[in-house]
C-alpha cells in the first residue's frame, strides 16, 4: 500500500471530523467548579493592603461622621427659620474642625462655626456664611432656612458595626480612606496568589542572545510575567524549558511544590514535541485541550501535584487570549477574588467578516470614532497585533456574518485589569 497524505484543507482552522470540541462556556463552567480559593490569610496595615483581597469583611468601629457636623462654614442655631429676615445675636467663642465648642448654645442665639466643626449643643442648623452679614455682636440673614440645613447627620454615611467592604474585595484606594475614616488600621487579607511562569522548546532563546537558524526569541515568557504582575499575582519565573521530557518534569515539579498555578507555553498539542500536553495525560490529569476557541486550539488544562496547570499555545496571540478568557477568572477565583468575567459593551463595528459556526473567536480590536476596527491581520504570529489592540472583540460560537455598522461585544483590556 502506497503511503498518501491527507488532502489539503481550505481552511486550516476547519474543525475536525468527528472530533468532540468542548465550547468555551463548558470549559470556563468545569474551572469555575473544580477551582477553588488556596491562598492563605494575614493581618496587614492599610499601608500594605492596596491591591490586596480582603479575606475577612471589614466591620467599622466607629460610624463616619462619628458626631453631628456642619458641611460649611457660617452660623449655627436650632430651628429653621420662616421667610423674611432674621436677626440672631451672636455668643462668644467658635466651632471648628477638631476644636469643639465646650458650652451649649442657647435658644435664639448663633455661634460662628466652620466646616468639619462638631455641632455644639443646641445647634441643628447652619446658615451658610455667604448669606449673612455680621457686626461681631449679632448676625442678620433672610429665611427660609430648612431645620437640619448644611449640617450633616452622625453616621449617615457608616454607622458602628456595619460592614463596609465585604470578603473577596480587591482593595482600592478609597477602599483605604473608607477603612481609615472607620477606625480601622489593620484588615485581613489573602496572601498573593504565587504563579510559577515555564517557556517550552528547544527554538526559544533569550532576548538580546544570539539567534541561530529556526531560533526565535521568547515573547511569551515576558508578556505572561507582566500580566500576572498586573493582575496582582507574586511571580516565579522558571525560565526556558528544552523540549526535553525529564527537565520539563522537573520543572513542573518545582512549579507545583512552590507556586499556587502554572503557567506554561508551547507543547501543548498533540504532536511529537508537545510534551505538556503529554506530561499530563501520563499523569492522569489531562482534563480539557480541544477548545472550540480562535485563536488558541491547544490549550491544556490539567493538574500537576495537586496544582492546576495552563498549558497556553506557544503562540504568544494565542497565549493572550487563552490567559485572559481561561487564565484571569479562574485565578481570580483562586486568589479569593471570586469569579470575575470581563464586561463587555454593544459598539458599531468598523469592518466586514464572515464567520463559520463552531468555534468562539477573539478579534484583537480598538475603538475609533465611536466604531470598533479590527487589526488588518487575524494571523496569530501578528504580535504587533497586541500592541496595536486595546481590547478584544468576540464572536459567537455558531455562524455570523458582520458589515460595518453591526453591533458587535468589545472586550477592553481594561475589563481584565490590564491598561
Amino acid at each position: 500500500m502506497t503511503l498518501t497524505p491527507p488532502p489539503l484543507s481550505n481552511d486550516c482552522f476547519a474543525l475536525p471530523q468527528g472530533v468532540d470540541w468542548t465550547p468555551v462556556d463548558q470549559a470556563l463552567a468545569l474551572l469555575r467548579d473544580r477551582l477553588h480559593v488556596v491562598t492563605a490569610e494575614e493581618e496587614v496595615s492599610l499601608e500594605a493592603a492596596l491591591g490586596r483581597v480582603l479575606a475577612v469583611s471589614a466591620v467599622a468601629k466607629r460610624s463616619n461622621p462619628p458626631q453631628p457636623n456642619t458641611a460649611v462654614d457660617g452660623y449655627g442655631f436650632a430651628g429653621a427659620r420662616a421667610e423674611g429676615p432674621h436677626v440672631l445675636p451672636l455668643i462668644e467663642g467658635r466651632a471648628a474642625a477638631g476644636v469643639p465648642f465646650a458650652g451649649e448654645v442657647p435658644a435664639g442665639s448663633a455661634i460662628r462655626i466652620l466646616t468639619g466643626a462638631a455641632l455644639p449643643t443646641g445647634v441643628d442648623t447652619v446658615v451658610l456664611e455667604e448669606d449673612v452679614r455680621s457686626d461681631g455682636v449679632a448676625i442678620a440673614f433672610n429665611g427660609p432656612l430648612k431645620g437640619g440645613a448644611n449640617t450633616r447627620k452622625a453616621g449617615e454615611d457608616v454607622t458602628a458595626g456595619e460592614v463596609i467592604l465585604s470578603e473577596g474585595r480587591v482593595l482600592t484606594p478609597a477602599d483605604l480612606a473608607l477603612a481609615s475614616a472607620v477606625g480601622l488600621a489593620q484588615l485581613t487579607v489573602r496572601k498573593r496568589l504565587r504563579v510559577a511562569v515555564i517557556s517550552t522548546g528547544d527554538e526559544l532563546v533569550e532576548p538580546g542572545e544570539p539567534a541561530g537558524l529556526g531560533q526565535i526569541y521568547d515573547a511569551n515568557r515576558p508578556m505572561l510575567l507582566g500580566l500576572m504582575r498586573q493582575f496582582g499575582f507574586d511571580t516565579l519565573d522558571l525560565g526556558r524549558i528544552p523540549d526535553d521530557r525529564a527537565t520539563l518534569r522537573a520543572a513542573l515539579d518545582r512549579a507545583a511544590a512552590e507556586a499556587d498555578v502554572v503557567l506554561t507555553s508551547g507543547g501543548a498539542s498533540a504532536g511529537d514535541e508537545d510534551h505538556v500536553s503529554a506530561l499530563l495525560r501520563e499523569a492522569g490529569a489531562m482534563q480539557e485541550w480541544r477548545i472550540a476557541l480562535k485563536p488558541g486550539r491547544p490549550l491544556a488544562l490539567g493538574m500537576w501535584g495537586g496544582t492546576p496547570v495552563f498549558g497556553l499555545p506557544g503562540n504568544p496571540v494565542a497565549a493572550l487570549v487563552c490567559t485572559l478568557i481561561f487564565a484571569r477568572p479562574a485565578m481570580g477565583l483562586m486568589a479569593g477574588a471570586g469569579w470575575s468575567e470581563p464586561l463587555g459593551f454593544q459598539v458599531p463595528a468598523a469592518f466586514a467578516k464572515r464567520k463559520k459556526p463552531g468555534r468562539r473567536e477573539y478579534l484583537r480590536a480598538r475603538i475609533r470614532a465611536g466604531q470598533v476596527e479590527v487589526f488588518k491581520s487575524e494571523g496569530s504570529g501578528r504580535i504587533s497585533g497586541l500592541s496595536w489592540a486595546e481590547g478584544l472583540v468576540e464572536l459567537p460560537d455558531g455562524a455570523v456574518e458582520i458589515i460595518p455598522g453591526d453591533p458587535v461585544r468589545f472586550l477592553p483590556y481594561a475589563s481584565f485589569n490590564l491598561s
